[in-house]
């Protein structure tokens, strides 16, 4: 499978945090990786993708937001196949989906995204208003606790640092539901629609979940340890920057060419600047991406049925 391009958007509620990084297929037989660049208008990110894209060959993009249910969720409301909902969701039963409950009262199955703002607000208060008992009953199996994993936050939960509810309904309502209503037949959702090395050999778009964090293995990304009064991690340009001789190394071996600006940024930690962890985690989605390409990582998936046609999965994560 070898998509004319391959893109990574590293997503964010606030626009000025989305960047996005791109591998392209070229003349010589490998793919070109190119520094990053802000994401643009998410309304048109499919469409320009697609635009640049050979007759023949289609294009893979990675987003770092959820797409998908969780199971227990999905059979409470009635829902089996989470393309076919992504269509429905903002309007009719489901006018109320997107719109996050302010109070206890509001939150139901049609309208599960809770709170708005913080004050007097428990994750009971979600737990009880969508008839589950545990927080796990609202993340997907890709998104739990396993093998010293820590768990992800729950989809509807709108509050935190880590929370992802409403980082997943701007991608769902600005990037996804509109492509998959306007290009049905030319754009594919994996894993719901099929493998990914069947779904990228025809020629189609696709548009899959990704995580940069689950890439870091991959890719030999490490960071130094937390020392008391010391911050360590993505958002230190310095860790950003020690981590620049094994990604080059990745792309040396993988066969795949570094634009002379995007190694320059690699070398640099992506700058002083507060969105250079954004940056660096577009890059290295895009390289994890592209290590499953290009097959030296497997893309993994959900474990059944099920979880296909609903849940989804994080691309490159095993069961």
């Amino acid at each position: 499978m070898s998509p004319s391009v391959v893109v990574h958007a590293d997503w964010s509620t606030d626009a000025r945090k989305r960047w996005m990084a791109r591998g392209e297929w070229t003349a010589n037989g490998r793919y070109r990786a190119a520094a990053p660049e802000p994401v643009g208008d998410p309304r048109t990110l499919v469409d320009r993708t697609r635009q640049s894209t050979g007759a023949s060959k289609g294009a893979l993009l990675g987003f770092d937001f959820p797409i998908g249910l969780p199971r227990e969720y999905a059979t409470r409301a009635g829902i089996d196949d989470f393309r076919a909902f992504l269509v429905e969701a903002g309007s009719g039963t489901w006018r109320d989906f997107y719109s996050v409950a302010r109070q206890r009262e509001e939150i139901s199955l049609q309208r599960p995204f809770y709170p708005q703002r913080p004050g007097n607000t428990q994750q009971a208060y979600l737990l009880a208003g969508l008839g589950v008992a545990a927080l796990d009953d609202l993340r997907r199996l890709c998104e739990r606790s396993y093998a010293g994993r820590r768990a992800a936050c729950p989809l509807f939960w709108t509050l935190g640092g880590q929370q992802v509810g409403k980082g997943a309904i701007s991608g769902w309502t600005d990037v996804i539901a509109p492509a998959v209503r306007q290009s049905a037949e030319r754009i594919a959702l994996w894993p719901f629609d099929g493998p990914l090395d069947v779904l990228c050999g025809e020629g189609r778009t696709v548009l899959s979940e990704t995580y940069p964090a689950e890439f870091y293995a991959h890719l030999g990304v490490a960071f130094s340890p937390s020392r008391s009064g010391m911050r360590s991690g993505k958002r230190v340009r310095s860790d950003r920057a020690a981590n620049a001789t094994a990604l080059c190394a990745w792309a040396s071996a993988a066969g795949v060419e570094l634009s002379p600006e995007l190694e320059e940024q690699l070398g640099d930690g992506f700058g002083a600047r507060a969105d250079g962890e954004d940056r660096f985690d577009a890059v290295i989605g895009l390289f994890g991406m592209l290590n499953i390409v290009l097959g030296y990582r497997a893309a993994g998936g959900p474990p059944d049925e099920p979880a296909r046609r609903v849940e989804g999965w994080i691309l490159g994560q095993a069961a």
